[in-house]
């Protein structure tokens, strides 16, 4: 049975799937910290990681918490003290290997944490697993599995079970089959995200067929998009991932390819429309459709959408015809269909 887990004002389990960045100021950057976080939730973001590197960075929690309405996560390594610090700052999550700790250490912060009722998240990479497992497996997904349960049981051993788990990887299939494995093996919360998927590029494809596999496997609870980039780009590409898998929040475009039969100009309209839907937070599909072959049934399938022919276009909604019109209204028509929707 899947674990339930609040975070802040959100609740990991709970059939949504959350999504997540982590701040790129540094820590002891306040201003320019909390400014970044803010443009982050304005963008979608709904939990915000920070790195807590020293102990008098734990102000930047404080500062996050009072700047935003969305859960606040503390990145610490390897000092318990900071650790302690973050969560009297008023962090909403802890993200921590207990392995980092020594065990009297450990049992401080897991007992800190359940006082004020803050989850960790044991955040498992292939750069960084054990010796022994290394020795017995190889960089692999056995390895990243078995790293995360045995770091779980560390604070199981103490009563502690607010746990959430990532393993992530560079390669894209070993990060697929690790989730798997955990998914199978535990019902802790899993956090989904390739690491070091490069650039925006590259970085989106890669995180789009991890990430997007997994979820159509009904696996993941929270997302991150890790882009060599502007934070805000790892917001925009969650929110495309969603989208393609049906999870989406917002307005999604469909669109056909164009050949040698399209009249209009598919490309310029689709583009238009995409700019004009871009700030709807309600669920909608609108379809923009260049020819009389595909167009008309792919029409219907969406909430609002329209099939072009020669120099005209006929508008659907709900699989219903609602008008015909000329090629130079089509596109008015459509943003009017969509504001009334």
């Amino acid at each position: 049975m899947k674990k339930q887990l609040k975070v802040g004002n959100v609740t990991l389990g709970d059939g949504n799937i959350y999504i997540q960045s982590m701040l790129k100021k540094p820590a002891h950057d306040i201003e320019a910290s909390v400014k970044q976080a803010l443009e982050l939730q304005e963008a979608g973001c709904e939990i915000i990681r920070a790195a807590v590197p020293e102990a008098k960075d734990a102000r930047l929690i404080h500062a996050l918490k009072s700047a935003l309405k969305i859960p606040v996560v503390a990145d610490i390594h390897f000092d318990y003290k900071i650790a302690l610090e973050a969560i009297s700052a008023g962090a909403d999550k802890i993200r921590l290997n207990p392995g980092n700790l020594e065990p009297d250490k450990r049992e401080i912060v897991a007992r800190e944490c359940q006082k004020h009722e803050i989850p960790i998240r044991i955040g498992i990479n292939a750069g960084s697993l054990e010796k022994d497992l290394l020795q017995k497996h190889g960089v692999c997904a056995e390895a990243l599995a078995e790293s995360a349960l045995r770091s779980a049981a560390l604070l199981e051993e103490i009563g502690f079970s607010d746990i959430a788990l990532s393993v992530k990887a560079s390669g894209v299939k070993m990060t697929i089959d690790a989730y798997r494995l955990l998914h199978k093996k535990c019902g802790y919360p899993l956090h989904l995200g390739v690491t070091e998927a490069g650039t925006k590029r590259l970085g989106i494809l890669k995180s789009a067929v991890g990430i997007g596999s997994l979820l159509c496997d009904g696996i993941g609870d929270t997302i991150r998009v890790s882009l060599t980039d502007e934070p805000v780009e790892e917001i925009y590409a969650a929110l495309d991932i969603l989208k393609a898998v049906g999870k989406g929040k917002g307005a999604e475009v469909i669109s056909c390819p164009t050949c040698g039969r399209t009249k209009v100009d598919v490309i310029k309209i689709t583009s238009e429309i995409e700019a004009f839907a871009a700030g709807i937070k309600k669920p909608i599909k609108i379809a923009v459709m260049g020819c009389a072959v595909n167009g008309p049934g792919e029409a219907r399938e969406a909430d609002i959408g329209i099939a072009a022919g020669n120099g005209c276009a006929v508008l659907f909604k709900k699989g219903e015809i609602i008008g015909k019109v000329a090629e130079d209204k089509m596109l008015e028509a459509l943003k009017k269909e969509i504001e009334e929707y």
